[in-house]
């Protein structure tokens, strides 16, 4: 019995490390995204968020907006909207501001 409490405990703590690092790693890929997406900006080779969004937005009308993600190798920005319970993500080009496409 005490075997087998000690791998349910085990386990436990993994899973428990496993969450709890999770998010961090997380962060640091969004802090890194930003990062890129200012070294991008400042060099000329992209539009800013606030350009970009000042031209999807209006575009979403009766969609909820909840974020961008900066992909710098392909130089684009991935904008999640969200409406009725469905996620739409609209690919823009942050060089030119133009939409790629757009998937659910």
């Amino acid at each position: 019995m005490p075997i087998l409490v000690m791998r349910w405990t085990s386990s436990l703590m993994a899973l428990g490390l496993l969450v709890s690092v999770a998010p961090a790693a997380d962060a640091q890929q969004r802090r890194d995204e930003q990062g890129e997406a200012r070294r991008d900006l400042r060099a000329g080779n992209v539009r800013s968020l606030r350009d970009i969004e000042s031209r999807v937005l209006p575009s979403k009308p009766g969609m909820q907006y909840l974020g961008p993600e900066y992909d710098p190798t392909a130089m684009a920005y991935r904008l999640k909207f969200i409406r009725d319970g469905r996620v739409v993500f609209v690919d823009v080009d942050a060089r030119t501001g133009q939409v790629r496409g757009e998937s659910r």
